[in-house]
């Protein structure tokens, strides 16, 4: 029986690929995109439980992206974790006040990836801050 439906957004295919077997294995069902304009015609279609937000996006960026998708009360009830590979000094801060629920630095462990997430899905009360599962 597969979990619920995740969204990854991310323009690094090895990530994008690690991540997305990573939750399979668990049983998600995910939904891969590498653009703000893949993930507005993925959400046409789908609504995910959870969305992994890559900040470094080419065109529009991440932190632009979660904004538009928070203010949109079609979308602002879905959880966005920002996901990101460049961990500097403001990030984390600048992702949560752009609307981000959570903020995840790489690389992931995988083995402790799958727990963090279901924390996330379970709306525990998982800090907003730097998740560093290395």
């Amino acid at each position: 029986m597969e979990k619920e439906a995740i969204a990854i957004v991310d323009d690094n295919l090895v990530n994008l690929k690690l991540i997305k077997v990573i939750l399979e294995l668990e049983g998600y069902q995910t939904y891969t995109v590498t653009t703000a304009e893949d993930l507005d015609e993925l959400l046409s279609r789908v609504t995910p439980a959870l969305i992994l937000m890559d900040l470094q996006l080419p065109g529009v960026s991440g932190l632009e992206l979660t904004r538009k998708l928070k203010a949109d009360n079609k979308y602002k009830q879905i959880p966005i974790i920002a996901i990101t590979a460049y961990a500097m000094k403001g990030d984390k801060e600048k992702s949560i006040e752009a609307g981000c629920d959570g903020y995840i630095s790489k690389p992931i462990d995988v083995s402790t990836f799958p727990a963090l997430i279901e924390q996330f899905l379970k709306g525990s009360s998982v800090p907003k801050q730097s998740e560093k599962i290395d």
